[in-house]
């Protein structure tokens, strides 16, 4: 029998399972043809004609006239104003912090002396009724429109976006069945997400293509380069090397706690990203090596492979730098409430959790997983003897280094000193495509190398889920899903103290499987904090829900398009999509048990900034 029918088949190898497909379409069909609910009218009215009513409301409150006859740098103000409400900045003085970088990450058309003379405006505006006005904004968007008010052009606008809203939920459900199942090969789903938006209207032709080419996937692009580049030179034998030649006995269960400990660590200030990326040739090169004389075992590349995600998905919430999602907690804390929480104060309350889930997460990989193979030092003397036959390190060796090591500063200092020194944003994934040329241009890799070495499905499939996420998000289906969630439990009791603070734990771990941390937290922190507001104003609810809100954001253990180290770490060929269940459903109670102990006795304890406790 030749090699390759002895291969086990992988999810790129199997046909389409009818079955489970069929199931996936009939979910897609039933939530299409129910009755649409009314609180899914109402959200598709506050994001499709919501905005402009906004903007016309401050033009009113401000200028004395409609949107269609102020001046343009007016029309510029009220923009600026309905993006600060979106973003839960309600006070004067937080708006005025505002750049024009910042207005034109809002794609608001500015100018620098419209720009100044909004900024002198503003300053001759009581901060009081400054504050009162963006209040009842948020209130015309969140409650007072209704159908019946609109004009028979913004009904149709209105239905409209519910409908889209809609085809979102449905494609939700059918997305998260083909995953679980693998009804069809997943780089095959992402590209059914594209063709279902554009036959829906949601997006044109154009649209679609640009956004299977984001940021986020030239940076898993780039990442399974540099990899395919690591593997090539040898620079992943050595890195292993380094890393456990200190053991005296390495054995599984010390490798797998090294790795989550240096990885969940790491992660709470370098982006979980690049390390997955960095330690997943690790992972190969252990694997491989442990296998030349006692044949495959799957559960011990499994393994390895799960704990790098896991480890990258725990080590978050540990500081502000560990990931957007924390970022913009802090600022809607302190935009909306004028709450501000310290990178040092945020350490004390986050770093905990990180080194209390370390020895969970151990537990759980060395529980879920039984590898064949435990001792793993055979492994290491075949590395070391490759890495003698190598010699000393190669030309080849250190650009590969210089190189993944310029990108790493690039992703760590992309948002402010890279971008102070040249003027522009680049964003990680320019730099990791640039790191990938890179590697071409000095001679360490051709483009065969690429081509055969990096898991292209797996850039296509973390394509379809940036897609999935950005229209969760741009539709309102995700903050749909989030208010249709809290408000179900309300009448159980879970609005209120620290059963709030566990509602909206819950819910943004559902939402942040489903689509990125960033957007999640973006998505579902407003709702959590007015909620927290209305329950708890002027105690250590608002905080703490603030912090509860961006740890669980951190919970994507479940599903591939979670997080990029799932993807990344799947594109391995190790894994199976059920294999994240194994490890992840556990992990996810329990780290959801751990952030309410946190929250009930440490951070109960610690208090907060001398507000009143809950």
């Amino acid at each position: 029998m030749n090699e390759t029918s002895q291969k086990k088949l992988t999810g790129y190898d199997k046909y389409v399972n009818y079955k489970s497909f069929g199931i996936a379409v009939a979910l897609f069909t039933f939530i299409l043809i129910i009755p649409t609910p009314a609180s899914m009218i109402d959200v598709g009215i506050e994001y499709s004609i919501g905005p402009s009513s906004v903007i016309n409301f401050f033009c009113q409150q401000l200028f004395g006239k409609s949107r269609d006859e102020v001046e343009q740098w007016q029309i510029m103000t009220a923009s600026i104003l309905e993006a600060n409400m979106i973003q839960g900045t309600m006070s004067k003085e937080r708006v005025q912090k505002k750049n024009i970088k910042w207005v034109k990450d809002f794609k608001i058309p500015v100018s620098q002396k419209h720009f100044d003379q909004f900024q002198q405006f503003i300053q001759t505006i009581d901060s009081g009724k400054f504050k009162e006005m963006m209040q009842q904004a948020y209130t015309l968007r969140t409650q007072k429109l209704t159908f019946e008010m609109l004009t028979p052009e913004q009904q149709k606008q209105a239905l409209t976006a519910t409908k889209h809203l809609k085809v979102c939920v449905a494609m939700l459900g059918f997305v998260v069945v083909c995953f679980l199942t693998e009804a069809i090969p997943l780089p095959g789903v992402a590209f059914c997400i594209g063709l279902i938006l554009v036959f829906s209207g949601i997006v044109t032709r154009t649209e679609v293509a640009s956004l299977y080419w984001s940021d986020a996937c030239w940076f898993i692009m780039g990442s399974l380069m540099f990899a395919a580049a690591f593997v090539k030179t040898g620079v992943d034998k050595r890195i292993c090397l380094f890393l456990f030649k200190g053991l005296a006995k390495p054995r599984i269960k010390a490798i797998t706690l090294i790795l989550i400990t240096v990885i969940a660590v790491c992660a709470a200030f370098i982006s979980d990203h690049a390390l997955a990326a960095m330690f997943l040739p690790i992972a190969v090169a252990l694997y491989n090596n442990s296998t030349i004389d006692k044949g495959e075992d799957s559960e011990l590349a499994k393994m390895l492979a799960i704990t790098i995600a896991m480890g990258c998905n725990i080590g978050g919430f540990g500081s502000p730098s560990g990931g957007a999602r924390n970022v913009i907690m802090m600022s809607y804390l302190e935009g909306m409430f004028g709450i501000q929480i310290g990178y040092g104060e945020w350490m004390i309350y986050g770093f905990p959790f990180v080194i209390i889930m370390i020895p969970i997460l151990w537990v759980l990989v060395n529980k879920c997983f039984k590898p064949r193979i435990t001792d793993l030092g055979p492994a290491l003397e075949v590395i070391k003897r490759d890495i003698s036959h190598m010699g000393p390190w190669s030309r080849k060796q250190i650009i590969a280094i210089v190189i993944f090591l310029v990108m790493l500063f690039g992703w760590i200092t992309e948002k402010n000193l890279v971008y102070q020194l040249i003027g522009i944003r680049l964003g990680i994934g320019v730099i990791a495509v640039a790191g990938a040329v890179a590697y071409l241009l000095f001679g360490v890799v051709n483009w065969r190398d690429y081509q055969t070495r990096v898991d292209w499905g797996i850039v296509w499939l973390y394509a379809g889920a940036i897609i999935l996420g950005t229209v969760l998000d741009s539709t309102g289906a995700a903050y749909w899903i989030a208010r249709s969630i809290i408000e179900g439990l309300a009448p159980f009791g879970l609005a209120t103290g620290k059963c709030l603070l566990l509602t909206g734990g819950l819910v943004t771990a559902f939402i942040t499987n489903l689509m990125a941390d960033g957007p999640a937290a973006a998505c579902v922190g407003p709702i959590t904090l007015n909620m927290a507001a209305l329950k708890g104003s002027g105690t250590t609810l608002l905080p703490f829900m603030a912090l509860i809100t961006s740890c669980a954001s951190s919970f994507a253990y479940l599903l591939i398009i979670g997080t990029p180290p799932n993807a990344i770490v799947y594109a391995s060929g190790f894994l199976e999509p059920k294999d994240f269940l194994r490890v992840g459903i556990p992990c996810l109670i329990l780290a959801v048990i751990v952030m309410m102990l946190l929250a009930t006795f440490y951070w109960g304890f610690l208090g907060f900034q001398g507000l009143q406790s809950i």
